[in-house]
């Protein structure tokens, strides 16, 4: 437990972090990378090259720092990192792997005469209470998945049924278990974790499902990326009658119950998981606009699905945005998501729920265009493909 002594230790950092805890999580992540076998296959290294990881790390230490007296102020920052670490399977083991090169990482980045043995043991205190409250949420999650219908613990075997060509980018992965038992259900909106052994190492990835639970097995459609290996390999690899090991379903990026018209704003391959979002609202009777932004026509995936539920449901209305049309493309609208097409694409009474998905950039222009066309910011959710971290708009 942190005494008041250490609580003020833990704030004097405050203004060290806001100007150099990115160094400091860089720092952290290149020793522990390199030096622990354990830590590793829980990352993905396109993260660090891009500064995601580091970034997000550093947002989410100096979130913690400003708020140790009141960590219920961190609001859905806890859940987000649960929900992250359930679908790696990060157990309790891997804590204090993390604390020591944290605590190292603040002496070697700080230096001595910053980071004195009174802050390194405050800061060791602290990441221990932390670490403690995130593996007893986590144990709570993985105790719940393994008791639920269709549950199980751990990784557990599934073998690929179908593989199809959904764009020139994007292919989906039908996941049926090789036991034949059923499979847990999940939230629209969640996501699976699956471990891969490449080249003689252990690496884990989190996946958007993106199909309805039907209770016997899953679907994920992933999108090539230059430089990801995982990607890449399955793809390229991964054929059907293949094994794979996935964990249990996790996310809190869920639909909110009620009766509000629901808006669904995706970007690229952000728009895996609201297929499902889609079908359970369609299912509930609820109205749906449904909105989809990309380069053009090739890489457009679930097209012909989208269609498909317009006809069946009118209370669908769908859309699309290609901002690099090809020659023969049919889209609503030409260029990128603006003001003016969401003011003719949302219902004219702003009260919905928006849900949005994609790349960043594109995140952060839709969460500023929901607010400036009177959506209600607490009525505007969204989720991270890769580490969680602040949306600036």
């Amino acid at each position: 437990m942190l005494s008041s002594t250490q609580r003020d230790l833990i704030k004097a950092t405050v203004p060290l972090l806001e100007t150099g805890g990115e160094a400091l999580t860089k720092h952290f992540y290149g020793l522990m990378l390199t030096e622990s076998d354990a830590a590793r296959p829980l990352f993905n290294p396109v993260h660090q090259l891009s500064g995601d990881q580091p970034r997000a790390l550093a947002n989410a230490v100096l979130m913690y720092a400003k708020n140790i007296d009141r960590l219920e102020a961190l609001g859905p920052l806890v859940g987000q990192i649960v929900a992250k670490h359930v679908a790696l399977q990060v157990l309790p083991e891997h804590y204090p792997i993390v604390g020591h090169y944290l605590l190292r990482a603040i002496r070697e980045v700080l230096g001595p005469d910053v980071a004195t043995d009174e802050i390194i043991d405050a800061w060791g205190t602290a990441y221990q209470m932390l670490a403690d409250l995130l593996i007893g949420a986590e144990e709570s999650a993985y105790a719940a998945n393994e008791s639920a219908p269709g549950g199980w613990r751990g990784a557990r075997s599934f073998r690929v049924a179908d593989k199809v060509r959904e764009s020139a980018e994007i292919t989906s992965f039908h996941l049926q278990p090789v036991d034949g038992a059923a499979v847990v259900d999940f939230q629209p909106g969640q996501y699976i974790g699956l471990k891969l052994q490449l080249d003689g190492q252990e690496v884990r990835r989190n996946y958007s499902l993106s199909r309805a639970a039907d209770g016997r097995g899953y679907r994920i459609s992933v999108k090539r990326e230059d430089m990801g290996k995982v990607s890449n390999y399955l793809h390229d690899k991964v054929q059907v009658g293949d094994t794979l090991e996935l964990f249990a379903p996790a996310g809190d990026f869920t639909l909110v119950a009620g009766e509000r018209p629901i808006a669904l704003i995706s970007g690229g391959v952000g728009i895996t998981p609201t297929l499902p979002m889609l079908e359970h609202a369609l299912a509930s009777g609820r109205q749906v606009h449904f909105i989809h932004c990309a380069r053009n026509g090739q890489v457009h995936a679930f097209r012909d699905f989208i269609a498909d539920k317009q006809k069946q449901h009118p209370q669908l209305r769908s859309y699309t945005c290609y901002s690099d049309a090809l020659p023969g493309d049919k889209a609503d609208a030409d260029g990128f998501l603006s003001r003016e097409l969401l003011e003719q694409w949302l219902p004219a009474e702003r009260d919905v729920e928006a849900y949005f998905l994609g790349p960043k950039p594109f995140m952060a222009q839709v969460k500023k265009l929901l607010r400036d066309v009177g959506v209600p910011e607490t009525q505007s959710h969204y989720e991270f493909f890769g580490p969680a971290a602040a949306l600036e708009a």
